[in-house]
């Protein structure tokens, strides 16, 4: 496809059409990875409940791992599809050479914090000896084999810069599908495999997610593409680093609160029942049937608005954001309609036992309370990156998170106990939208009010 072909397509096709061709792949792409990450724990749970234990304690650590390699995705992301609305083409490309660059020192990061700290993480959470045991083993597996999935990360979010949804889509779409294949081979021992457990789940998600990443250099380096990336034969540049960063580090730090905030559940959750951690564990996979197309939407919707903030179409730009929170209000809604009337038919998918259903049922459905909340804080971060305001993504999820979830969750375990706890999730969420409704008329009346054709946005350089 041709720059100006490519081009108009992002800058005249009509919005809605134009979010819909460039989000399907995504979701698609999404809800595959939500369905591993459902199939992954059910085949987990079968070997026990400590098992989904174990790997619900590392849940954490690959949450900060995706969020290193999807929070300076979104940086690349942003610069070069602001370059290319801005239509300076040299500097796009350099933005996705140094991007790419990037994911292989991140990775040599993680790949030291699971040589080095897996003992300690896991002694400092439970000392229940399966649980340790299991749990270093996964987690050891995961960082240490993370340069696929982080390689993988950054070429997805370089394609996606460029309108090319589809390429990212079959690339998650074999790691996937490879993953589903591997994990009942290897955890049980099927044929000519050994069983492995927990440790075979670790090792079927490495496996699939180094299929995947082959796929991807295969796609990106072997046709043509807007931005051409290079991998030897230049210089990193620190500006295009700090620009990457301007954007990605927020990003980086965003989905870090996950992170940091699942760790401290499960440190809330464990000083109450074990069982708890594990229907926590079930919660981050059954949700992430209903969030996961929304992050898919944000992926389409993303470039859609930098490209029209870079190029200072300031009404496609807003569009843009309102087609989107309306489809992601759709999802979120029908999330909540099935949390409400089927939460133990979720939780029998995970051989769940009375105990489950006893602290399951009501959280799922206390939980679910904030999906309505959480679709326009999700778009309205989505909209902060695009823009260049990733500082105010990152407030937004300090506020849903950080000063949101985990102090709630920690205030009412103690006024109410355990069935309290869930009820931090809905509050916090109120929280955040009352925050972006005030930085986005802030933004606007500072920033988007100004974009035309005579004026450059002083964020987008």
């Amino acid at each position: 496809m041709s720059e100006q072909i490519q081009g108009n397509k992002m800058g005249t096709m009509p919005i809605g059409k134009l979010i819909a061709t460039m989000s399907w792949p995504a979701i698609l792409s999404m809800l595959i990875q939500a369905l591993y990450n459902i199939v992954d724990s059910i085949f987990v749970s079968m070997i026990s409940e400590q098992a989904l234990s174990a790997v619900t304690y590392i849940f954490p650590v690959q949450m900060l791992l995706i969020a290193v390699g999807v929070g300076t995705g979104v940086g690349i992301n942003s610069l070069i599809s602001r370059r290319l609305g801005a239509k300076r083409f040299e500097e796009a490309n350099m933005a996705a050479s140094c991007g790419y660059r990037l994911s292989f020192f991140n990775w040599i990061g993680f790949a030291l914090i699971g040589i080095i700290f897996s003992n300690i993480y896991m002694n400092f959470l439970s000392d229940t000896p399966y649980i340790v045991e299991n749990g270093i083993d996964y987690m050891r597996i995961i960082t240490i084999g993370s340069i696929f999935v982080l390689v993988q990360v950054t070429t997805e979010k370089i394609l996606q810069a460029t309108g090319n949804m589809l390429f990212p889509m079959l690339c998650s779409i074999v790691g996937a599908a490879t993953n589903i294949v591997l994990d009942p081979i290897l955890i049980f021992g099927i044929g000519p495999f050994p069983q492995m457990g927990v440790t075979g789940a670790a090792v079927a998600t490495i496996i699939g997610q180094l299929f995947s990443m082959i796929l991807g250099q295969i796609l990106l380096f072997r046709k043509d593409h807007q931005v051409v990336v290079k991998v030897r034969g230049f210089k990193m540049e620190k500006n295009v680093i700090r620009d990457i960063y301007s954007v990605g580090l927020p990003a980086i730090l965003m989905q870090a609160m996950l992170s940091i905030l699942q760790f401290g559940l499960n440190a809330i959750l464990a000083g109450l029942s074990e069982t708890a951690v594990a229907v926590n564990g079930v919660y981050g996979r059954l949700q992430s049937f209903i969030f996961m197309p929304v992050f898919g939407l944000n992926q389409g919707a993303l470039p859609v608005m930098g490209y029209n903030y870079g190029a200072r179409d300031k009404e496609r730009l807003t569009k843009a954001f309102k087609v989107a929170f309306l489809i992601a209000f759709v999802i979120m809604t029908v999330g909540l309609i099935l949390f409400q009337l089927f939460p133990r038919q979720f939780l029998s998918l995970f051989n769940a036992s009375e105990g489950m259903y006893q602290i399951g049922i009501p959280a799922l459905r206390t939980i679910s309370l904030c999906f309505i909340p959480a679709s326009f804080g999700i778009l309205a971060s989505s909209f902060f990156q695009a823009t260049g305001h990733g500082v105010m993504s990152l407030w937004a999820s300090l506020i849903r998170q950080m000063i949101g979830i985990l102090p709630l969750a920690w205030l009412l375990a103690r006024l109410g106990g355990l069935g309290m706890v869930w009820y931090a999730f809905p509050i916090a969420e109120v929280m955040g939208i009352v925050f972006s409704i005030i930085a986005m008329r802030h933004i606007f009346k500072k920033d988007i009010a100004r974009l035309d054709a005579n004026e450059s946005p002083a964020s987008s350089t």
